[in-house]
């Protein structure tokens, strides 16, 4: 196996979590996501992207560090094209690590889209920012490893179909949710949860560090 850790430009707090999540991954840093890798004491192989969001002061920060460079106009973002590379490069998972908040909402949800696309070739995906992470669910039977406690929201990037959560506060058995229901919003895990989905998309929003739920 070969999983890659993608530094995007989003929001990104240092918990256990996320340590054990890039332990051992090879690292791409997409343009200002380059911020990251001292906090995470981690080390890029590479640096990707058009370089007009590295913040001031960290433009030499790392002389041997190779970098790719694309022009500032280009048909994908610098985060996209730092996957592209990643993927090319033989990885078989995804940690993107900084893929919520930050400057730029388009940013964020394409990120979303990114791993939903990713997700449905089979390549495993999450999505981070050390306090909340996203996870796809697609058509199938998932499980999870949170704690109880935790709490989690499925958001449905389309009509869902036959939807079962169990080990959760509130469970369901095979429901259908339309898209833009608020009804899976807020729940909470209870045991071991597991999830089944007939036919839709969705993408599970968890909070497994104390606080981030507020």
């Amino acid at each position: 196996m070969s999983l890659f850790t993608i530094l995007l430009g989003g929001n990104l707090v240092r918990t256990s979590r996320l340590d054990a999540q890039v332990a051992a991954t090879r690292v791409i840093a997409a343009d200002g996501g380059i911020r990251h890798a001292a906090m995470l004491g981690i080390a890029p192989e590479l640096w990707v992207g058009d370089f007009d969001s590295v913040p001031k002061g960290l433009e030499n920060a790392y002389p041997d560090l190779p970098r790719q460079t694309f022009p500032a106009d280009k048909d994908k973002t610098d985060g996209e094209l730092a996957i592209d590379i990643a993927l090319e490069r033989g990885a078989t998972g995804l940690v993107l690590a900084g893929a919520f908040g930050g400057p730029r909402a388009d940013h964020a949800f394409l990120h979303l889209a990114v791993a939903m696309r990713l997700a449905e070739t089979g390549m495993p995906v999450v999505l981070t920012d050390g306090a909340q992470e996203g996870r796809p669910l697609l058509p199938g039977k998932s499980r999870f490893d949170y704690e109880n406690g935790v709490l989690f929201s499925v958001i449905g990037f389309s009509a869902l179909s036959g939807l079962t959560l169990s080990g959760v506060k509130w469970p369901l058995d095979a429901v259908e949710v339309p898209f833009g229901s608020s009804l899976t919003i807020s729940n909470a895990v209870q045991g071991k949860l597991h999830a089944e989905l007939l036919s839709g998309r969705a993408m599970l929003i968890a909070h497994p560090f104390p606080g981030s739920e507020f």
